[in-house]
Formats: structure tokens, sequence, C-alpha cells
């Protein structure tokens, strides 16, 4: 037994060290827009620049569109293979595998030649830009679902909600989706992760987002990239700590108000 927890403290303290030791050496990187002394000049810099801003807050709004799109997608398509057609789910678990083998490239190139011309003319519309999104977190969506729905009893969780009375409304709102509350939080986190950092279907797309601007930057400067790169990786933990704290903040008070029912 000690054996094995000395090897399962080993493991963990190398992915902490493969995690966090580039980080802290970009960060350090960062600190040397002036010669000499360590100094902040280049987040100075970067939020100085108003393209910084605009950029990120694109990049946010499409991911909690292509968040929002991606759940009301795959979460009920999920839950139905997994109670009507169950021996289908190995055949969906291929196409999850699609985006890994098509590059976005690719994707960005059919999706521009099939909407560019009527009657579906949505190259310049963001519709187009969150649908690529979608097809590129779908992977992450759906196997973080269908992970919850694995680790729940879901068809005797049916059963018993349907014998009481309930609809299909009423069984997803109250049953099913809080016992997904874990699931659909991965699937946020991760997507949310994916988009603003992305930069194929927006550089192609010619959409103002992130990752075009911070590749952009990284052709032009020396020390701001690696200060945008420690400025992003806060923001975007920043808001899936939000996401989270909202999302406890709910489920506390549903459980001080169900307590108070009781």
């Amino acid at each position: 037994m000690k054996r094995k927890t000395g090897l399962s403290w080993l493991w963990l303290l190398l992915g902490i060290a493969y995690f966090f030791i580039p980080l802290a050496a970009t960060f350090l990187f960062s600190l040397r827009g002036k010669k000499g002394v360590f100094s902040f000049v280049a987040y100075a810099n970067v939020f100085a620049d108003p393209l910084f801003l605009k950029t990120f807050g694109f990049s946010l709004r499409m991911a909690i569109l292509t968040v929002a799109a991606g759940l009301a997608l795959i979460v009920p398509t999920t839950i139905w293979l997994h109670l009507k057609v169950p021996k289908a789910r190995p055949v969906v678990e291929i196409f999850t595998l699609l985006p890994f083998v098509i590059p976005p490239i690719i994707l960005a190139y059919g999706l521009i030649r099939l909407y560019a011309k009527p009657p579906i003319a949505l190259v310049q519309s963001p519709v187009l830009l969150v649908a690529g999104y979608v097809i590129i977190s779908f992977p992450y969506i759906y196997r973080s679902v269908d992970a919850g729905l694995r680790a729940m009893d879901l068809r005797g969780l049916t059963e018993a909600a349907q014998s009481l009375g309930a609809g299909w409304l009423a069984l997803m709102l109250r049953v099913v989706l809080p016992n997904l509350r874990t699931a659909l939080l991965s699937a946020t986190f991760l997507t949310l992760a994916i988009v603003i950092g992305e930069l194929t279907l927006a550089n192609l797309l010619a959409w103002p987002a992130f990752g075009p601007y911070m590749a952009q930057m990284g052709r032009n400067r020396a020390y701001e990239p690696a200060a945008l790169s420690i400025i992003s990786f806060g923001l975007t933990w920043g808001a899936i700590g939000l996401i989270q704290a909202l999302t406890r903040s709910g489920r506390d008070k549903a459980s001080g108000i169900g307590a108070g029912a009781h």
C-alpha cells in the first residue's frame, strides 16, 4: 500500500511539473520586456492594445453560443441514444473521432464552398463560425455527456419518473439534467478553452477572434506573446471559475429551497 501511495504521489508530482514548469517559464520570459530587470511592460502593452479586449470578447461570445448550441444538440441526442438505440453508440463514437482526423483547414474550406453562395449564404454570418466550433467541440461534449449518462441509471430513473406521471420535459429538467451537472460543466470548460484559442476557422472565415490575434502578436512582438498567453490562460480559467461558482450558487439555493420545503 505504501509503495502504491508513493507511486501515486510521484505521478501526481510529475503531472503538476509537466503542467506548471512551462507555464512558469513563459511567465518569467514575459517579465523580461525591459532590459536588465523584471517588469510588467509587456502586460501593459497588451492591455493598452484595443484589439485585445475586442478579440477576446468576440471569442468569449462565440464560445458561449457554441456551448449553448452544442449542448442543445448533443444532450437530447445522447439521451435518446442511451434509451432507444444503445446499439448505435459505437457508430456515433466513430463519428466523434472525425474532428480529430479531418484537419480544421479542410473543414473551413468545405464550409466556405458550401455556404458562400445563395440560397444559404452564411459566410458573412457568425452562425457559420459557431457551427464550425460545434463540430470541433463535438467529441468533447459528447464524451462528457456520455460518461455522465453511463454513471447514472438512466433507464431506471426514466421509468420511475414516468410511472409517477412526469412528462419528457419534466424528466429532462428535474431528473436527468441535475444528475448531469458535472458532465455538463466538463463539456462547458473544454469547449470554452477550445473556442477561445482556436485559430484556423476564425482566420479563414475572417473573423476578429482571439486566436488570430494571438498569432499576429506572435509574429510582430517578442515578449508580448508570452504575456498574452499568460493573460489568456488566466482569463479562460477565470471564466471557467465564474461558471462553476454560478452553478454551485444555483445548486446551493436549490438545496436550501428543498430543505425548507421539507
